[in-house]
């Protein structure tokens, strides 16, 4: 495995965000932390040198790879190839039909569990939202400063549109530092793995659509207050919300809750 990428066959390729983690214990701490249960898919999206894809493929029944690097294909068919419960799509995961993709297996649960680019972050989460598929668990190493942001609270700095997202589907743990070394190449940044579990008692939204856009025009300007930010809303209702929560229009998005965004919503959406 190392000569396959100490012998120059193999170029990493920045615009993929190609840095391959090589420490096997952090790979098991991350299998372990997932808890797959039995007769479960698992997907993984940019599996590298199969090193992560192997520790699932031995924990998992099923496991699906998306792999946009054509330059990898003949390595990982052949370092896979014990393992006949590995399927690996060479296609790009976010232009894919996953739906279709799933719909050649028969599994009880589903994970997502990767390694998986920084650069591509935010529209992977993104997309596995918007699947009609229920994860059992979500479980990434992503960039560590993201990381503190998607579990941040209200109140702290790291507090911000996508972490008030994340956290109306899913309760959000970061569950471990990795350090830049444990890559190879190192990247110039740290990482963490968390942990993204549904939530059991979701609260009701009457408008996904105006939910959505509320949370993003309430941090349009993170310095500004609500007055300033919901120019264009009914100001009436929205402080009328606040209030019962104990806040008025002059708070900042930063210090709300997911809780009063819903509320806020549904006030607007009668």
């Amino acid at each position: 495995m190392v000569s396959f990428m100490e012998n120059d066959r193999f170029k990493f390729k920045k615009k993929y965000g190609q840095n391959f983690l090589k420490d096997q214990n952090i790979i098991k701490r991350i299998v372990e932390s997932a808890e797959i249960a039995e007769n479960s898919l698992v997907l993984e999206v940019g599996p590298g040198m199969g090193v992560l894809t192997k520790c699932l493929a031995e924990n998992a029944m099923k496991v699906l790879c998306y792999e946009v690097d054509l330059q990898l294909q003949e390595y990982l068919e052949n370092n896979l190839s014990e393992y006949d419960n590995v399927v690996i799509h060479f296609k790009d995961f976010l232009k894919a039909d996953i739906e279709r993709d799933l719909s050649e297996f028969s599994y009880n649960k589903l994970y997502f569990i990767s390694n998986i680019p920084y650069y591509i972050t935010t529209p992977i989460l993104m997309k596995l939202m918007d699947l009609p598929f229920e994860f059992s668990n979500i479980v990434v190493m992503i960039q560590k400063e993201v990381a503190n942001r998607f579990s941040s609270l209200p109140g702290c700095r790291d507090y911000g549109s996508i972490t008030v997202y994340l956290n109306y589907f899913y309760e959000v743990e970061k569950l471990f530092d990795v350090g830049r070394e444990k890559f190879m190449p190192s990247p110039h940044v740290d990482s963490a793995v968390i942990s993204l579990k549904p939530r059991a008692n979701r609260l009701e939204v009457y408008n996904m659509k105006v939910f959505f856009q509320l949370i993003h025009d309430s941090f349009q300007f993170k310095r500004k207050n609500l007055r300033n930010n919901l120019k264009s809303y009914d100001l009436v209702e929205v402080e009328k919300v606040l209030n019962e929560y104990g806040f008025d229009l002059n708070v900042r998005a930063e210090n709300l809750g997911v809780d009063v965004f819903v509320a806020m919503s549904n006030a607007l959406s009668k």
